[in-house]
């Protein structure tokens, strides 16, 4: 294989499309493989070997945008080049907001597909060396903000403490809570950080197709098995392998899984070969395992084969103190995602707000929220109206937002206020989407942010005790 060569998936539903491609990148010399659906693509990225995804948006299960979310929530590190029949600005935003980094328009021109990924290959090759040249100057780079609370101080003990062993850890806490920052954390920390980190979710997964993926199969083993697969667990052989959503793992398979934690050998399907592994075993659940255990859903043996080491992430609304900090790490990374210039600031209300939302989705939603304060900020700063409606302190039941007083003020002040209720009524029909109220309203974007910018004055003019212009 040459030095440019890259392992490429082709993903698209269309039979004809995935051939043609697939001979067109074979005869540039690049190993390929294809995946006729999103679910499909999301178990082979899950390996973590693919280096490029040339992904169809427009699919029937899973749309490219929602393959592309999913594999950089699960830490796939694959560059994704997206397809679409139809060119749409709007659509390439969205799909370089996801993480891809480039679209092409069908049909591919084969040599101006050639030159793209000749520019893919250089880049991988330089973010490696810099990846490389990083760690020989500085060390490993920690994926997380430094804790302030006490319950995560505790939690950085305890995955200090196990790191260096090749103790089986389970991670339990409420979705969205870091349970992965946390394993790839013992990873980094432990003797095995230069091996291979494989993170599976178990939920993801086809039941039938399940035991294949992780232990592998020979050509021939079952109807479609073309070829040799080595499966996960030999993928991660040295290194880690992370049991995302154990609690969805059907009970069949938790009896072969807790053959590999007592022997430390796998068989792959079709073969009577048995392979030794040297594997580290972190599984992680947001269920109750010991409920399921009484329920009869979780096997009590494997239960307490995977809880030999056991840690809590506790959820946000129990860490307060974290979240001041956590803003700015967020604010910092999602700044040089979205290629803002600097770090955003964020105003003290604003900031207030965040502190006090009990955040049932953790550490994810509040993420989702700066990222989409991060696109709506003007001057560099996060205000309150940069927020999200359902995050902002509810208007008492009944009322509508800054609704007027009948009978009180001036005709304009009246007219003033009622237009401001409505603005801010049509801005959160539209989800925040200011633009979009402007159209609904049938007013221009400039126009928009003027009157909420008078309405802003008026109050500021009305608390000083001047007269509001």
């Amino acid at each position: 294989m040459s030095s440019s060569s890259l392992q490429i998936l082709v993903v698209d539903d269309e039979p004809a499309i995935r051939q043609i491609l697939a001979a067109s990148l074979a005869r540039a010399g690049h190993p390929v493989e294809v995946a006729a659906s999103g679910r499909e693509a999301l178990m082979r990225l899950a390996k973590g070997d693919v280096e490029v995804a040339l992904c169809d948006i427009n699919m029937p299960d899973l749309t490219g945008i929602e393959v592309v979310r999913e594999a950089r929530a699960n830490g796939v590190d694959t560059t994704f080049i997206m397809m679409t029949a139809f060119s749409s600005v709007d659509t390439a935003i969205e799909a370089m907001k996801a993480g891809a980094i480039d679209y092409m328009i069908k049909p591919l021109r084969s040599e101006e597909l050639v030159q793209r990924l000749k520019q893919v290959a250089d880049l991988r090759g330089l973010k490696g060396e810099n990846e490389a040249l990083r760690k020989l100057v500085g060390g490993r780079r920690q994926d997380h903000c430094p804790a302030v609370s006490q319950a995560m101080k505790t939690l950085d003990r305890l995955v200090a403490k196990v790191a260096p062993t090749d103790s089986t850890v389970l991670i339990t806490g409420e979705s969205g809570t870091g349970k992965g920052v946390t394993a790839r954390a013992i990873h980094q920390a432990s003797q095995r950080a230069n091996e291979p980190f494989i993170p599976v979710n178990c939920g993801a997964i086809p039941e039938n197709l399940l035991e294949s993926e992780f232990f592998g199969h020979t050509k021939g083993a079952f109807t479609g098995a073309d070829r040799a697969r080595k499966g996960l667990f030999l993928e991660a052989d040295r290194g880690t392998i992370f049991l995302d959503e154990i609690g969805e793992l059907p009970l069949e398979l938790q009896v072969k899984l807790l053959h590999v934690l007592e022997a430390r050998e796998i068989r792959p399907l079709g073969s009577e070969q048995v392979r030794k592994i040297n594997v580290r075993i972190v599984a992680a659940t947001n269920r109750d395992l010991r409920e399921m255990v009484g329920a009869g859903r979780f096997r009590e043996d494997l239960f307490f084969r995977l809880s030999g080491f056991h840690v809590t992430v506790p959820p946000l609304r129990e860490r307060r103190e974290d979240i001041p900090a956590l803003i700015r790490y967020l604010l910092a990374r999602g700044s040089e995602r979205f290629g803002v210039a600097g770090t955003l600031a964020i105003e003290p209300d604003a900031e207030e707000i965040l502190i006090a939302y009990d955040w049932p989705g953790n550490v994810r939603e509040l993420e989702n929220v700066l990222q989409r304060a991060t696109i709506l900020a003007e001057d560099g700063r996060i205000t309150v109206a940069d927020l999200p409606p359902h995050i902002t302190p509810a208007t008492p039941a009944g009322a509508s937002p800054e609704a007027p007083r009948p009978g009180t003020g001036t005709l304009r002040e009246q007219v003033r206020d009622y237009e401001h209720g409505l603005i801010l009524r049509a801005i959160e029909d539209c989800g925040g989407d200011r633009r979009a109220a402007a159209q609904r309203l049938g007013i221009g974007l400039s126009s928009l942010y003027r009157k909420l910018e008078e309405q802003e004055q008026a109050r500021a003019a009305a608390g000083s005790g001047a007269a509001p212009a």
